[in-house]
């Protein structure tokens, strides 16, 4: 008959006191805290629909003190998360009522973001709960002596006690609903119509078939532009009134198709607003010398615009300036 070994543990020591040891699964080591504890309901802690990262930072403002700036710079700072990632994770809480921020205007104009963190969603209370003030101790009052026996007792009223007031929470602000800023008016008036395209003074027939002929032959050169018929016989006359002004067709050709933007997805309207914001000034008028006559009577050859005498003859004998 063997004998047992009875120096052999039964099982394996549970590692959790008072509990069973899971067969598989975590297993809790917990310690009891004293300070320094944040407490998260399991709401929060097993969300189903909370990313984990919306979970942690949740679970991290809640143990902030109140007055902690939580915006999406100083988190950024705090964690190696991404701007996106914290946004996105905040804008999770405040559609599942674990964070709420509002606008604000300070009574000095400046606009503020006021957050205000819910440990429990659903709450009423739109405004942080205070921390509790610590109550005075009440002072009692000194205890009277008994009156001698032979008398019979009289009561004498105890002085009041001092009522304390309970610590109660301060009235909430009021919220400041914060004023949108004011929108632009919406124009009445009309749209002014495009400046109108340069007419030729005269539209000589040769000028007009020049400028059609011009205006068909662009994409031979610049494969980009490619007008309708329609948009040539609108555009030829202002074409027309480039050549009028002393344009040669060369200049003409060069002013449009230069330095085009990529893509060109309207031409008709581009070449529209290059030849009129590119017209040159008109032709200064040359001077025209008058004419030259014969005066009628040394024969000697004057400019006057009219036929006569010339100045010398004139000066010689007054009587032909009355004449």
């Amino acid at each position: 008959m063997d004998t047992q070994q009875v120096s052999a543990p039964s099982r394996a020591p549970s590692p959790v006191r008072g509990d069973a040891t899971p067969s598989s699964g975590v297993v809790h080591i917990n310690s009891r805290h004293t300070s320094h504890f944040t407490v998260v309901g399991n709401h929060l802690a097993q969300h189903r629909e909370l990313s984990l990262l919306a979970i942690g930072l949740a679970t991290h403002i809640q143990s902030l003190p109140a007055g902690t700036k939580i915006g999406i710079k100083p988190l950024t700072e705090r964690f190696p998360d991404s701007e996106a990632r914290i946004a996105a994770a905040l804008r999770e809480l405040e559609v599942h009522g674990y964070l709420r921020r509002t606008r604000e205007r300070l009574p000095n104009g400046r606009v503020v973001t006021r957050t205000c963190s819910y440990n429990q969603p659903g709450s009423t209370d739109a405004h942080p709960v205070p921390a509790p003030r610590r109550r005075p101790k009440p002072i009692h009052p000194a205890p009277v002596a008994a009156p001698a026996p032979a008398l019979a007792p009289v009561a004498t009223p105890a002085p009041p006690t001092p009522e304390v007031p309970e610590a109660s929470a301060p009235p909430a602000p009021t919220a400041v609903t914060p004023t949108p800023p004011p929108h632009p008016a919406s124009p009445t008036a009309p749209k002014p119509p495009p400046p109108p395209l340069p007419q030729p003074a005269n539209p000589l027939p040769q000028l007009l078939h020049a400028a059609t002929a011009l205006l068909t032959d662009l994409h031979r050169h610049t494969p980009h532009i490619t007008l309708t018929e329609r948009d040539i016989h609108h555009l030829a006359p202002a074409v027309a009134t480039w050549f009028e002004r002393g344009t040669t067709p060369a200049a003409v050709r060069q002013a449009l198709t230069s330095d085009l933007p990529q893509p060109l997805r309207f031409p008709a309207k581009f070449l529209r607003h290059r030849l009129i914001a590119l017209l040159p000034p008109p032709a200064t008028p040359t001077y025209q010398p008058a004419p030259l006559q014969n005066c009628d009577r040394c024969d000697r050859a004057f400019r006057s615009p009219t036929p006569g005498h010339c100045h010398d003859c004139t000066a010689d004998e007054p009587h032909l300036l009355s004449a």
